[in-house]
């Protein structure tokens, strides 16, 4: 759950494998940001319910 909800948000919000190769350190940066967001929503989907 939590990795396929990291995809369709890295999806939505343009982070490629193309950003990656440009621009790792932006691309980690999003990274990270899109996992917290993945986190709290398995969280929230799993726990808090």
């Amino acid at each position: 759950m939590f990795l396929c909800i990291v995809e369709q948000i890295a999806e939505r919000e343009g982070v490629t494998e193309q950003l990656k190769a440009n621009n790792q350190m932006e691309w980690v940066a999003r990274m990270n940001n899109i996992r917290s967001k993945a986190t709290e929503l398995v969280k929230k989907d799993m726990i808090y319910v």
